[in-house]
């Protein structure tokens, strides 16, 4: 069975234009030191067609008996 853990990633839309941001590769090599493997990602808020403003980072991990 596998575990689930969701972390949720806010950008903020004028940061974006400005700058590149990489707050979602920190939170992925995190979860991997904790044996998690990334599993996706699903928007969960758009600013806009063009606009990802929230997202779930997906990641999972064999679930211990």
């Amino acid at each position: 069975m596998k575990k689930y853990k969701y972390v949720t990633v806010e950008y903020n839309v004028k940061e974006l234009r400005e700058s590149l941001t990489v707050k979602h590769r920190e939170i992925i090599d995190l979860y991997a030191s904790k044996g998690y493997r990334y599993a996706g990602m699903i928007p969960i808020e758009l600013g806009n067609p063009t606009h990802i403003r929230k997202l779930d980072l997906i990641f999972e991990k064999d679930e211990q008996e």
